[in-house]
């Protein structure tokens, strides 16, 4: 049995900015990490043996907060995917996923009552 059939005559929509950055996520990803990283590197590898509080404390701080700032950019990479794949499945081509027909209704698909259908003028 087939879940989903797909809608006939529904054209998909052209891709858009979504596919370029969904492309580009996992460099986005990769350089957002590798730079602060990199740098927390050294100054954790340029901290001496024997160094004051003071100075060690404010380089541990600046640590850190460069490892905070590279969980928020993990943070901000995963909802801009969640953003690009939604766009991308809202682009995709239509489903139909329920072919139940109501009882009561004719085969033939829609049948309306005069009396509560809203006619719609435009004028041009």
């Amino acid at each position: 049995m087939n879940w989903l059939n797909r809608l006939p005559g529904f054209e998909r929509a052209a891709p858009g900015l979504e596919w370029v950055l969904w492309r580009r996520l996992p460099a986005i990803l990769a350089w957002g990490t590798a730079l602060p990283l990199a740098v927390a590197l050294a100054l954790w590898l340029a901290t001496p043996d024997q160094s004051s509080s003071g100075e060690d404390r404010g380089q541990m701080i600046v640590i850190y907060e460069l490892l905070g700032l590279v969980m928020v950019h993990w943070t901000l990479v995963l909802t801009l995917a969640i953003g690009c794949a939604i766009v991308i499945v809202m682009k995709g081509p239509a489903f139909v996923a329920d072919g139940y027909s109501l009882p009561g209704r004719d085969t033939d698909g829609f049948t309306a009552d005069p009396k509560l259908t809203r006619t719609w003028r435009v004028d041009h």
